[in-house]
């Protein structure tokens, strides 16, 4: 089945309703459609086909089970991995013709910060991607990890299992990598550590030479990777061909499945992640999830990982989200949400401040695999 088989534009009404007016009206066909942002091109094109499967998969279970507000869901796509402003002005355009109901999707935080005042109490957002934390914009929901919640437990596990002192920060350069840096400074003073040194690339950056000679000079004993999916394989290889693999560790806070095994079993040697979510987590829900990605995708299927497994539960809080409410304005969303659950791959989850409230793990690459080694 190709992509434009799955995944079909949805109606386009003329006139648009103003902020504030009940969403619920917009519901006028036989569809509820969603516009599902992730990215296909640059840095994190590596895991948008994941996400892709993973949302579609979300959205038949739902619609097996009756759909939402009594309709099918449907998935309109949209590139997130498009320039951030181009984004915004698609899904708004989207939204304002009634064309979506509700938007979702894994995509970096800068997209986020500019679709969301764009569509902000107009329709509910539900955000998949780890992010740095404080977003409050209204009608925006998050189902990922912040750094208080996987960061710090990480660095603290590692500071006293491992007498690691010395962290050196490899970012790319926007909000999230340096949001996320400066609460990593403050956790390595709690952890009886320091930063020793950081380093800020553009996404879609090749040549690590001169970021791995600082990290050498630097003599950081840990590097904390806050680099977007293909960014991150390269310096991943970059890394072990320079031999710091051998005297230094690496934490990441973004490396799934994908970007393990595009980054080779030969550069993975002494690599951690913290997630939410593994492949490898040994539990009847994953097990069950993995179960049904294979028999409807096949073999050949992208690697299952934490940001395609994201999506997924990005089209489960939706669906949830709308049918607490009972209606579509963000308004009556927002009311109930402190009251919604859902049962994922993760077990049963509930929100709370907007976002949702899981367990953090901390695994070790073996190989092309994550072994979790402990939940924090």
């Amino acid at each position: 089945m190709s992509r434009s088989d799955r995944l079909v534009p949805g109606p386009v009404l003329p006139d648009p309703l103003p902020r504030g007016h009940s969403e619920l009206l917009r519901v006028s066909g036989e569809t509820l459609d969603v516009a599902l942002v992730v990215p296909m091109r640059g840095p994190a094109g590596i895991f948008g086909p994941s996400c892709e499967l993973c949302a579609e998969l979300a959205v038949e279970e739902v619609n097996r089970a009756g759909g939402v507000l009594g309709r099918e869901l449907r998935l309109v796509p949209v590139d997130g991995g498009a320039a951030p402003e181009r984004v915004a002005a698609e899904v708004e355009a989207l939204v304002a013709v009634g064309a979506v109901h509700g938007v979702t999707g894994w995509h970096i935080s800068s997209v986020r910060q500019a679709v969301a005042p764009r569509i902000a109490g107009r329709v509910p957002y539900v955000y998949t991607a780890l992010y740095e934390g404080g977003e409050r914009t209204d009608g925006v929901f998050l189902t990922s990890e912040t750094p208080d919640q996987q960061l710090y437990p990480a660095m603290r596990t590692l500071a006293r299992e491992r007498g690691l002192r010395r962290w050196f920060v490899v970012g790319n350069d926007y909000v999230w990598p340096r949001r996320t840096a400066r609460a990593a400074r403050r956790y390595a003073v709690q952890c009886g550590a320091r930063i020793c040194g950081e380093a800020y690339v553009p996404l879609g950056t090749h040549d690590f030479a001169d970021v791995l000679r600082r990290i050498e000079h630097a003599e950081a004993d840990a590097v904390l990777m806050l680099l977007v999916g293909n960014d991150a394989v390269r310096f991943n290889r970059a890394f072990a061909r320079y031999g710091l693999d051998q005297r230094c560790l690496r934490l990441s806070t973004l490396m799934d499945e994908n970007m393990l095994l595009g980054s080779g079993a030969a550069a993975t040697r002494g690599l951690f992640s913290t997630a939410g979510f593994f492949a490898s987590l040994v539990t009847a829900e994953n097990l069950d999830f993995h179960g049904q990605y294979a028999r409807r995708f096949g073999v050949d299927a992208p690697p299952l990982g934490s940001l395609g497994e994201s999506c997924y539960e990005g089209v489960l809080l939706l669906a949830a989200l709308i049918e607490r409410a009972q209606s579509l304005d963000v308004r009556a969303i927002d009311a109930s949400a402190g009251t919604v659950s859902y049962e994922g791959p993760r077990g049963l989850l509930r929100m709370r401040a907007r976002h949702m409230r899981q367990r953090i793990y901390l695994a070790e690459a073996r190989g092309l695999e994550f072994d979790v080694v402990t939940q924090l």
